[in-house]
């Protein structure tokens, strides 16, 4: 993408901000945020940033070419802590921002779904399989890809939902303020690198797809310039549980640390996921290039270099 103007909502949060730094490298870019898992220290000084939210009706949407929609409330548990405040910024700021978009011209939408509506699967999962919402959260995101199909059915406009597994990057990459709400690597290098033991909980024997926050961005921008319609997965069809990844940390950092193994508190928890790429492949050639091994010397290196 070159020499577009584009808005990112959510643009100071962890994939927000990665995403408009690297934009803002070639196009004109403004970020709105209401710093609720954002900041704007994350912004580089080129991404022209806005303090508000989504839910506001007085977006900065002129002359923009492209939305990438990515402010939400971003988890099971903050979505239960407030089920309300968690539609309407999910699905109403979703179906506002996209709308006063499409009033003032721009007719190309790139937003975050989740990958969580795909439940617990070892095998990978493709974006055609039947998906459930067992929780507030995934009723919202899906909410969001209805709504996606009516703005296109009904007003010809291109949107495309990115399916997220697992994003990860360490704790310098956007995410240290945002404490407990930070990726499962980011938070248990850090606490490995500082002596303490992660938490895992039951047997640690749950796997995740672990996705670096920059092959996220790849495709997220590669959505963009081919204007998708429709939803696609961004995983890398490989799993690891987080007692390998624990293990995997402290072989890059040269430590023993144990894991604690504590009661899973929550109700609905998904224990396996793996993506189905391939769709998104054959539509951009879009496919992972840092693999987790390369993923998990990355977040460790600030914490060898100190």
């Amino acid at each position: 993408m070159d020499g577009k103007r584009v808005l990112v909502t959510g643009g100071a949060g962890f994939i927000g901000s990665n995403l408009a730094n690297h934009l803002a490298e070639d196009n004109d870019v403004i970020a709105i945020d209401d710093l609720y898992l954002g900041t704007p220290e994350n912004l580089d000084d080129d991404v022209e940033f806005h303090d508000m939210t989504v839910l506001d009706d007085d977006l900065p949407t002129e002359g923009v070419d492209v939305v990438f929609h990515l402010a939400a409330l971003s988890s099971y548990k903050m979505h239960e802590e407030n089920p309300t405040k968690g539609a309407r910024v999910n699905i109403e700021g979703f179906v506002n921002t996209v709308e006063q978009a499409r009033k003032d011209g721009c007719d190309t939408v790139v937003y975050a779904t989740t990958s969580s509506i795909y439940g617990s699967r070892t095998e990978p999962s493709p974006e055609d399989m039947p998906v459930e919402s067992r929780t507030g959260y995934e009723a919202s995101k899906l909410g969001r890809e209805r709504y996606a199909e009516y703005f296109h059915h009904h007003y010809d406009m291109q949107l495309a939902g990115m399916r997220f597994f697992s994003v990860y990057q360490g704790f310098g990459g956007a995410e240290e303020h945002k404490g407990e709400f930070a990726n499962t690597v980011a938070q248990f290098t850090d606490k490995i690198a500082n002596g303490e033991s992660p938490e895992l909980f039951g047997d640690g024997s749950q796997t995740r797809d672990f996705t670096h926050v920059d092959d996220i961005v790849r495709g997220i921008e590669l959505a963009a310039d081919e204007r998708l319609q429709g939803i696609y997965n961004l995983g890398t069809a490989e799993s690891y549980s987080f007692n390998e990844m624990v293990e995997m940390i402290n072989e890059v950092l040269g430590t023993d640390v144990e894991p604690e193994y504590v009661e899973n508190p929550f109700e609905v928890y998904v224990h396996d996921t793996k993506a189905d790429y391939s769709k998104i492949h054959e539509a951009t050639g879009w496919e992972p290039q840092v693999s987790f091994e390369e993923g998990v010397e990355r977040v460790c290196q600030p914490y060898l270099d100190d």
